[in-house]
């Protein structure tokens, strides 16, 4: 998904990039291991081994939201991230052994059945248990080979072709009879791989309405994660200086992370909020800011809040009241306790609860001839529920807004992996995507998942740039608004089932 170190470009790996051929070898060893497994016990045991690796690998660095800035003492930090890849780790044990029980003897064929059980191994994560599918195989294809396809089949769709490929090459590899013809085809296929990224297939064109693009600000505040929600630092720290940045910014549009504003709006300091809100009323100039809103009775939310001035039409009327989006697909331990866990979260010294959850496919903010379609934090993970805005050519978003805090994860490889995430929405959508951040990555993402203006990660500064807002609807768009990821499970439960009748025959 991301390399994380910075030695490797002897062999083209790049710190921080996908590293695609590392993640079908990975699946290729596995997929190998599993061909010579006796028993589908022994095949479940290889892929829970692999699978619990692996994310201990990919989100290792949980250790410092819950040690460092949580203050859980750090044996329980680890048996707590350990205990969550594994408990993940069960989809993949239970695709690796139906793997084993159910191969048909063909390797093109096993390799099919290989890629469509770890389909449904990810497609699990994705939504069983409120969804946690942060570092997909998909991801670390959104450079090369499948880019054209991004648009057509979205990340699982990749997924499932990079584990197609993977089994296929191990499989050839440990051929007797049919090494050579099987070879001979995936070499003819990874040919037409290689080629895919010269044939733009999926680009979306701009609608000429949309030509002039939109000037904005993303302010990027590095306020240290300890200090955030301190109010004799942290807190002073963000409003003056997101206070002095939102008055200053000179673009049409200027956004503010998520939780840019550390406080609810009734516990700002008196006249800040009049103030902001009065900045936008007139002129030309726009802003998205993240916030926490609500009270004790209504309950919370991690929200965005948008202002803009009246319509040269309404001159003289006052400014509309404020766009608001709250998030809907919220952090499981983060922003939402599971029943059971109060006791956990307990130990942990980190301002956590339970918030309330916003509509999927809320409108959009609309400025200047685009509509922007905000997403906070990890929400950008969810591709299908972004979907949801698209059923509705007319009304779909133009440009996707990020607000994020990763500081909560130190200065690591997360900052590097949600910039990929946020790259492959680009590409499955045919959307750019502006990123604003506490920490990093502030970056603004055209349609083709291209990182076109980016800040230095762990800095205070403003990132001012264009962006070209897009029109059209991809086919991924068009099918994941529609139908969600049930295309996805039927492809794998239809190869799965093919499989076990073929096995019982």
């Amino acid at each position: 998904m991301a390399w994380p170190f910075p030695f490797g470009s002897v062999v083209g790996l790049v710190q921080g990039q996908p590293a695609g051929g590392l993640q079908l070898l990975a699946l290729a060893l596995l997929a190998g291991q599993l061909d010579g497994a006796r028993s589908w016990q022994r095949g479940a045991c290889l892929g829970s081994l692999f699978a619990t690796t692996m994310m201990c690998a990919t989100f290792w660095w949980l250790f410092i939201s819950l040690h460092t800035y949580g203050g859980l003492a750090a044996p329980l930090t680890v048996a707590a991230i350990v205990l969550l890849s594994a408990l993940l780790g069960l989809y993949y044990a239970a695709a690796a052994g139906l793997f084993v029980a159910l191969a048909p003897a063909r390797p093109a064929l096993r390799a099919l059945v290989f890629a469509a059980l770890w389909l449904l191994a990810e497609l699990a994560r994705v939504r069983l248990l409120t969804g946690f599918p942060w570092g997909e195989g998909g991801y670390a294809h959104v450079d090369g080979w499948a880019r054209p396809l991004a648009a057509w089949v979205g990340v699982h769709g990749l997924t499932f072709m990079a584990a197609w490929v993977a089994a296929w090459l191990a499989f050839c590899v440990l051929a007797t009879k049919t090494r050579w013809v099987s070879a001979g085809a995936l070499a003819v296929l990874s040919v037409l791989l290689a080629w895919l990224p010269v044939f733009n297939i999926a680009d979306v064109e701009a609608d000429p309405a949309l030509v002039k693009p939109l000037s904005v600000t993303l302010l990027q505040g590095n306020i240290p994660q300890d200090e955030k929600f301190v109010g004799g630092t942290g807190v002073i720290s963000a409003l003056r200086w997101y206070g002095e940045q939102l008055g200053e910014a000179k673009t049409a549009l200027v956004v503010a992370p998520e939780t840019a504003l550390p406080l609810l709006p009734q516990q700002l300091p008196e006249g800040y909020w009049d103030a902001l809100q009065a900045r936008f009323a007139t002129g030309t100039q726009a802003a998205l800011i993240g916030l926490p809103l609500g009270d004790y009775n209504t309950g919370y939310s991690n929200s965005v809040l948008g202002f803009k001035p009246a319509l040269p039409s309404a001159a003289g009327q006052p400014a509309p009241p404020p766009y608001r989006y709250d998030k809907h697909h919220l952090v499981p331990f983060g922003e939402v306790i599971p029943p059971g866990f109060h006791w956990f979260i307990k130990l942990m010294n980190i301002p956590l609860g339970d918030f309330n959850r916003g509509a999927v496919g809320q409108p959009s903010f609309d400025w200047q001839g685009q509509r922007l379609a905000p997403n906070i934090c990890y929400e950008d993970l969810f591709g299908e529920e972004l979907g949801a805005r698209f059923v509705d050519a007319a009304s779909a978003p133009t440009i996707f807004v990020n607000v994020s805090n990763i500081g909560w994860f130190g200065n690591t490889v997360a900052i590097d992996q949600h910039l990929q995430i946020s790259r492959m929405r680009s590409l499955e959508f045919g959307r750019p995507m502006i990123r604003a951040t506490n920490t990093g990555a502030t970056v603004i993402i055209n349609h083709r998942g291209e990182v076109t203006h980016s800040l230095p990660r762990h800095t205070r500064g403003a990132l001012v740039g264009d962006v070209q807002g897009r029109s059209g609807v991809t086919p991924y768009a068009w099918w994941v608004g529609r139908f969600g990821l049930w295309p996805l499970w039927a492809l794998g439960l239809v190869i799965a089932s093919g499989a076990f009748a073929g096995r019982r025959r």
